[in-house]
């Protein structure tokens, strides 16, 4: 008879019949324990760590070993597989895990009558996700023990499991742990195999053969029609979907998709699954080749025997799944009964293969393949469910694309827009820190130290307003522009002005734009002058730039001629220690047209630091407060006083980063620029 016990609070564990604590059977081996990551692979490991606890047992020859059958084992995995990873999609935190192998309890009376109790293994997957156990039942509670409604992060189609299969089982909540643990009969010496009853119509198949399949995503009730089509699929089923769709679309990465699909479907729904993707845009079945002349590539597989993973994977890059047809068809992917991989070796036991095509968007993006053993083909209601997962499945591997596309775009256009190096400046040495904010389409801070000509070393710090490719647009146009005016001769504040007269003009054309078209629009014509996407706007520019005049003879230090339009103000670290600002501010760049900018020059003696920075090391935040308020900034480059300006920058950008809790939510760039040798 099967026993569930379901506890509340540390001061009730006792009641858990299963716990792996450090009792005898512990102290005499009898207990192994492991922990997890809690990520997509601990599933895995878990399978691996149930089978090697087994390998041990028996080869100890432990009270009870003898009786660990292929069959209690992967039952036993299946039942573990199927708790991490609920865990993992649940709770997110890392997983304890406890094997033992439970001797058989003792009667009080050995008189009674009936089979003699038999050993055990306990298996128990804790969490650091703690729930309240039971709660009102409602249409989103999942029927636990004893018919109460137990907690989502709890309950879920692997208790259901769990509750059809385990001899005991049940769940402990503790203030900061939660552990579900299950118990399962051990078969005396020389009992044999437990029977099985074969299985004689699909109803009974899906039942015996694809009990966890029924189970964990239970079949959806499909009435025929006579187009072929199908009806809607029971909340069960809708359910097991839902969870893989939430755990897929957090992917940025196809082949990590692959690798995840696999895993949700074995051993759920199959003994075995690969993915095959084509890694172009497009794709045309056909012996697994695209329209462009390019095959689909194995990424992933997966089987409930991982060491026959190799052996499946030679199988299957034999003959790339084929599915027909010559272009994507306009209704719903269709899974098709596929030949039966056989493995080199031999050892994989026939069955039924289905190959469902991942298509998305019109496009075919590859194939989805898998097979379970012992089944002459996959139950109708099963087929359904692999199509409807073999769509979201498609999707994820369409958005993973779609990022990794965009992502290759941004790295290109930053490799583009920053200098491939920085010049090297007779006496000065320098140092750059340039770190995009995480997860920008591409950077708004951009930098440049360059050789001008004539003696003369120029340098730039920006800051473009906002972020994305109308940013970028204004950095690809204001590095090129000041590096040809800085050659040409132009002063410091003759670049400043031309820069700004042809940023200014850009924002002219943009107001004049948006001007027309109301003009337009109250006059009932269309625009003469082409309107701007929604969200698109004149972006302005804050930029400190200088030039540097290596004093002659080798003397050491240089002259420096710079100014800041609407920038952070740049400091400067004498010997002594002391900081001190050398610039006024002034009007950012593009703001307005007739703006007249003007230069300071100052010497940087010999051992005296300049530090340039953007308003991501300024504006850095820490709940309220800034980085650079109670000239935080100034402190910071006074306590790196004697440093190189190598040392110099990593010390200013560690002490940024531990500023605040989080990374920092904004582009971080900082030049520095030392006067090489001691004060003179």
């Amino acid at each position: 008879m099967r026993t569930t016990t379901t506890t509340t609070s540390s001061a009730r564990d006792d009641q858990v019949t299963a716990g792996c604590g450090t009792g005898a059977g512990g102290a005499a081996g009898r207990a192994r324990r492991a922990g997890l990551p809690g990520d997509p692979q601990a599933a895995a490991a878990a399978r691996r760590f149930v089978r090697d606890s087994f390998a041990d047992w028996t080869a100890r020859r432990l009270p009870g070993a003898e009786g660990l059958t292929d069959r209690l084992a992967e039952e036993t995995v299946l039942l573990v597989s199927e708790l991490v990873t609920n865990a993992v999609v649940h709770a997110g935190t890392t997983v304890e895990l406890c094997c033992r192998l439970d001797p058989a309890p003792e009667r009080e009376d050995p008189a009674e009558p009936g089979p003699a109790p038999l050993p055990g293994v306990v298996v128990e997957v804790s969490d650091r996700h703690p729930t309240q156990p039971v709660r009102a039942r409602g249409p989103a509670a999942d029927d636990g023990p004893g018919g109460e409604a137990v907690g989502a992060e709890g309950a879920g189609h692997g208790l259901q499991l769990i509750s059809a299969v385990a001899e005991a089982w049940g769940i402990t909540y503790r203030r900061a742990m939660k552990t579900v643990w299950f118990r399962l009969p051990v078969d005396p010496p020389g009992a044999g195999a437990r029977p099985e009853p074969e299985p004689a119509d699909d109803g009974q198949l899906l039942q015996h053969g694809l009990r966890a399949a029924e189970l964990l995503a239970p079949a959806p009730r499909r009435t025929p029609r006579r187009d072929g089509g199908a009806g809607p699929v029971d909340n069960g089923a809708l359910s097991f979907l839902a969870e893989a769709s939430d755990l897929l679309s957090g992917q940025l990465d196809a082949d990590q998709v692959a690798a995840l699909a696999a895993q949700l479907i074995v051993p759920r729904l199959a003994d075995w699954c690969a993915v095959w993707l084509y890694d172009g845009d497009a794709g045309a079945p056909g012996r697994g080749i695209a329209a462009n002349g390019e095959e689909q590539r194995l990424a992933g597989v997966w089987h409930t025997n991982e060491s026959r993973i190799d052996a499946l994977r030679e199988a299957l890059e034999k003959e790339p799944p084929e599915v027909p047809g010559s272009s994507p068809p306009a209704g719903a992917p269709t899974a098709v009964p596929w030949p039966w991989p056989h493995a080199p070796n031999g050892d994989e036991p026939g069955g039924a293969a289905l190959a469902c095509p991942l298509i998305a968007g019109g496009r075919r993006l590859g194939t989805l393949l898998l097979g379970r053993g012992g089944l002459p083909r996959f139950p109708d209601e099963v087929v359904g469910l692999l199509e409807d997962l073999g769509r979201r499945v498609a999707r994820a591997v369409a958005t993973a694309r779609a990022y990794s596309r965009q992502e290759r775009i941004s790295q290109v256009l930053q490799r583009r827009l920053l200098p491939r190096g920085r010049a090297e400046v007779p006496g000065v040495e320098s140092a750059v820190v340039y770190e995009p904010r995480e997860g920008a389409w591409a950077g708004g801070d951009f930098w440049d130290l360059f050789d001008a000509g004539n003696g003369r070393w120029c340098f730039a710090l920006g800051d473009v307003c906002g972020s994305g490719p109308e940013a970028a647009a204004v950095t690809g146009l204001a590095r090129p522009v000041l590096r040809l005016l800085a050659r040409d001769g132009f002063g410091v504040g003759e670049v400043l002005d031309r820069l700004n007269k042809t940023m200014a003009r850009e924002a002219a054309d943009s107001v004049a734009a948006v001007a027309a078209a109301v003009a337009a629009a109250g006059a009932g014509a269309e625009a003469p002058v082409e309107i701007r996407e929604e969200g698109e706007q004149a972006r302005f520019l804050s930029l400190l730039y200088g030039e540097i005049v290596p004093h002659p003879g080798g003397a050491g230090g240089a002259r420096c001629t710079l100014a800041s339009a609407g920038h952070p103000l740049p400091l400067l670290l004498g010997t002594d220690g002391t900081v001190r600002v050398v610039a006024a501010p002034q009007m950012l760049l593009g703001v307005v047209q007739d703006t007249t900018y003007v230069s300071e020059s100052f010497d940087l003696c010999r051992g005296e630091t300049l530090l340039c920075v953007t308003d991501g090391v300024t504006e850095r935040r820490s709940g309220r407060r800034l980085f650079d308020d109670e000239d935080g900034l100034a402190k910071t480059l006074a306590a790196g006083a004697g440093l190189g300006a190598t040392d110099l920058a990593d010390h200013i950008r560690n002490t940024v980063h531990a500023f605040g809790p989080v990374p920092p939510d904004d582009d971080l760039a900082l030049l520095v620029l030392q006067a090489a040798g001691g004060p003179g």
